[in-house]
């Protein structure tokens, strides 16, 4: 076993057939850590014309169930090599960290780096919500929010940019403008970059108005080619200032498409032999009102989630508050193998909860994401359901790699309550993967309740 695992290791190139249609080839430049790479992340296919493939992170919890405390070593491990590359200073945390990512271990102590390091931590939605806010976790004086795709009634966002690749592809920034009308050193959190376009972006936006010298990018995966790399070097110039990068494993990715996927029927008609229990749990007795809605859903969202910016501070106080809601959910368990299941850009809260609510607890989220579905082993996207997302019925919403008879109770996590009837098509799609408890959790209440 540890012949194998060595021999992976020092392998530097690897191949992936997606569907007998795309060959994409992978060749490692970086591996600081020596993580396995069949530890991070498996191939799909996108239903998407501007980027046919798509990796399926491991770590996120977004595509593919985790247990939850891999998510948040993973996003340790990221700033223990911010701290260690960007900033020179040695990590006596890296080596517990790297055990508890191999052995898939809880993560244990508490924020590592220094008060004198004082960013302002970025998050992009959705997928990196909750990596970005782990990612700020270790950090014991820093500023933290993460960009929203949410249009918010009576306030405008401080910041705006565009990821032209993703199906959702403006962002917003919702914070106090004195967050990031300073000099700090601003860094950007994302799972994966491909080109590093949406980094660029976001950074020319923030120059254009909160103008500062040092940027930080900091993501999973790095698979810029030499002539993205080179764009990062050219704005660097242009502006005068100096851009870091970060990663776990980066490399040169080429892509091959052999042949169009025609997308197959896959929808999923079993008839439930045993109606699944409902049940519908408020937590907002555990968290703050943010007194912030969209025109869609008249309840507010929560503060704790940092859409709307959270200090180191306030972070502490958060992590008390999910471990007392932690204890409460717990309690309502009924036991054997759970699924917590976060719901679009509510991803950080969900994922620690899931950390703490006992054994035989999994993690993943909702995503915007089309993805074929086809059932191979190692293929990154074996099953799926799909649904107009409670909250916006314009917009579709998936969750995949949930076989039948997986889990005996899932808890799905909503920001906002939601309507009974906007519920019900997720609930209709759960019920037929045959899980015996489903138990609605929201965070604020409707208006007026």
């Amino acid at each position: 076993m540890q012949k194998l695992q060595t021999s992976t290791l020092l392998k530097k190139k690897f191949s992936f057939n997606i569907l007998d249609s795309i060959e994409v080839q992978v060749e490692l430049t970086e591996n600081p850590y020596e993580l396995p790479v069949e530890n991070l992340f498996t191939m799909a296919a996108r239903i998407n014309k501007k980027r046919s493939f798509l990796f399926v992170s491991k770590v996120l919890g977004k595509h593919l169930p985790i247990e939850a405390n891999k998510g948040l070593v993973t996003a340790a491990l990221l700033a223990a090599r911010y701290l260690e590359s960007v900033k020179g200073v040695q990590c006596p945390e890296t080596p517990h960290l790297l055990a508890a990512f191999i052995r898939n271990e809880p993560l244990s102590g508490s924020a590592f780096i220094p008060t004198t390091i004082n960013p302002v931590v970025i998050g992009f939605a959705e997928t990196a919500t909750a990596l970005g806010h782990a990612f700020f976790d270790r950090f014991q004086s820093a500023d933290f929010f993460h960009t929203t795709r949410e249009i918010l009634i009576g306030r405008e966002p401080e910041i705006t940019f565009e990821e032209e690749h993703s199906h959702a592809t403006s962002h917003r920034c919702y914070i106090p403008k004195e967050m990031i009308q300073n000099e700090r050193e601003i860094i950007l959190v994302d799972d994966e970059m491909t080109t590093g376009k949406t980094a660029l972006n976001i950074i020319q936006s923030i120059h254009s108005q909160f103008p500062r010298k040092n940027y930080t990018v900091v993501s999973i995966l790095d698979w810029r080619s030499d002539e993205h790399i080179m764009k990062f070097s050219q704005m660097e110039k242009e502006l005068g200032i100096s851009i870091q990068t970060v990663s776990l494993l980066s490399g040169k990715v080429q892509v091959k498409q052999v042949q169009e996927i025609h997308e197959k029927n896959k929808e999923n008609n079993r008839e439930n032999p045993f109606p699944s229990s409902k049940e519908f749990i408020q937590l907002g007795s555990f968290f703050s009102n943010s007194n912030y809605q969209t025109a869609r859903n008249m309840a507010s969202f929560i503060q704790e989630t940092g859409r709307f910016g959270i200090t180191s501070k306030a972070d502490q106080a958060n992590h008390l508050k999910i471990a007392e809601a932690a204890a409460f959910l717990r309690k309502q368990r009924i036991g054997g193998k759970t699924l917590c299941l976060g719901t679009g850009e509510f991803m950080y809260i969900p994922m620690r909860l899931a950390a703490e609510m006992g054994p035989e607890v999994y993690y993943q989220s909702t995503t915007r994401s089309p993805i074929h579905i086809e059932n191979q082993e190692g293929y990154g996207a074996r099953y799926g359901v799909t649904f107009p997302s409670p909250e916006d019925a314009g917009i579709t919403h998936f969750v995949y790699n949930i076989p039948p008879f997986e889990y005996d109770e899932v808890f799905v996590f909503f920001e906002r309550e939601v309507e009974s009837y906007d519920l019900q098509p997720i609930l209709t799609e759960l019920e037929k993967l045959q899980i015996k408890s489903i138990k609605v959790i929201f965070f604020a209440a409707k208006r007026g309740e």
